[in-house]
Parts: C-alpha cells; sequence; structure tokens
C-alpha cells in the first residue's frame, strides 16, 4: 500500500509540474526539439500522419494526452521526449554524480539547465526523475515543494459553486399553491372513486 501512495503522489507532482507549464512554454520547448523527437510526441499526442502543423493544436493535444495519460504512461511518455534534451544536459553537467547528485550539486547546474531549457523544463524533469525512482527522490521532492527557485506553485483548487434558487415572487407562489391544492383534490376524489368501487362491488 504504500508503494502505491508514493506511486501516485510521484505522478501527482509529475501532473503538478507538466500543469504549471505555460503554452508558450510547452510551445517553445516542442518547437526546439529534434525533428525525431517531435514526431514521436506528435505521435504520442495522437496526431495524424505528418504531425502537427499548427503549434496550439499540438499543444492542446499535450494537455489533453497528459490528463488522460495520469495512469496509463501517456504523461510520463510526454515528458520523457520533452525532457530528454535537458536530461541528456543535466547528466554531462553532473558527469561521476549524475546517478546520485547531493543537493548541492544539482543546485550548482541548474541555473546553467534553467537558462538552456526553460525553468518549466527542469522542474518536469525533476518531477519525472521522481516518477521514475531515482536514489535522489526524496531531494528532488522537497526541492519541489519548497525551494524558492524550482519550487512548484501551488496547485489551484476550483471553488464549488453553490448555485441559490431565486426567492419565488408572490405570483409563482400563489401559482404553486393552487397547482398544489389542485393535486390534492384530484387526488381525493380517485380516492372517493375507488371507495364506491368497492362499496358496489
Amino acid at each position: 500500500m504504500n508503494q502505491l501512495k508514493t506511486r501516485l503522489q510521484a505522478l501527482a507532482l509529475l501532473d503538478r509540474a507538466f500543469a504549471a507549464m505555460t503554452d508558450e512554454e510547452i510551445e517553445a520547448v516542442a518547437a526546439g526539439l529534434p525533428d525525431d523527437h517531435r514526431d514521436a510526441l506528435d505521435t504520442i499526442c495522437g496526431a495524424r500522419e505528418g504531425g502537427f502543423s499548427d503549434p496550439t493544436a499540438r499543444t492542446l493535444a499535450m494537455r489533453a494526452t497528459a490528463v488522460r495519460g495520469r495512469m496509463n504512461g501517456g504523461l510520463e511518455q510526454i515528458t520523457t521526449v520533452v525532457c530528454d534534451p535537458c536530461l541528456a544536459e543535466c547528466i554531462e553537467l553532473l558527469g561521476d554524480h549524475s546517478d546520485n547528485p547531493s543537493e548541492e550539486q544539482l543546485l550548482e547546474v541548474t541555473p546553467t539547465l534553467i537558462d538552456h531549457h526553460g525553468l518549466g523544463v527542469v522542474r518536469l524533469m525533476l518531477a519525472a526523475s521522481v516518477a521514475g525512482e531515482a536514489a535522489a527522490s526524496e531531494m528532488l521532492t522537497r526541492l519541489l515543494k519548497h525551494d524558492e527557485t524550482l519550487g512548484l506553485p501551488p496547485e489551484q483548487r476550483e471553488d464549488t459553486v453553490v448555485l441559490v434558487r431565486p426567492p419565488a415572487d408572490d405570483e409563482v407562489r400563489a401559482k404553486r399553491k393552487v397547482a398544489k391544492e389542485q393535486k390534492k383534490a384530484e387526488s381525493a376524489a380517485r380516492r372517493e372513486q375507488q371507495l364506491r368501487a368497492r362499496n358496489r362491488a
């Protein structure tokens, strides 16, 4: 049960990191991907042969695929493709420490990664590493939740809207009263008719 809970928390973090990216950030990172990466991304997102010609359509498809793919792997597939160049540079910069970097080592390279790939992609890469059960997952999670730069924005919770029925005016109330009394009269008439029928029998 603990493993399932950890897995769900990791996916929720990944979902937050992707949702926090603006449409402009997503379009920019998609445009900067190598052609084969972009083709793979379009395939994951259900594009027809030739891929998406409109960046806005691609972004909408990515968001829709991410929402549907929280549990079936679609979100992680998108993340893998989008973050691949950033992850490759991160591994190169960390060198021998790439498998399990310390917080200090990671924070030393993140400014360069942010400069080259954007904050949204770096956050997404870190969240993907947590979902991939990286050795440094605990530290990465802490950074994504609390670091001044890398910390994700608070979750946007939609308030429940309660619709209040407007008060009925006098005319409406009078009509309702008449309809109620009419139903009572009809019900009484039916009962009286049933009693007469039984007495005749």
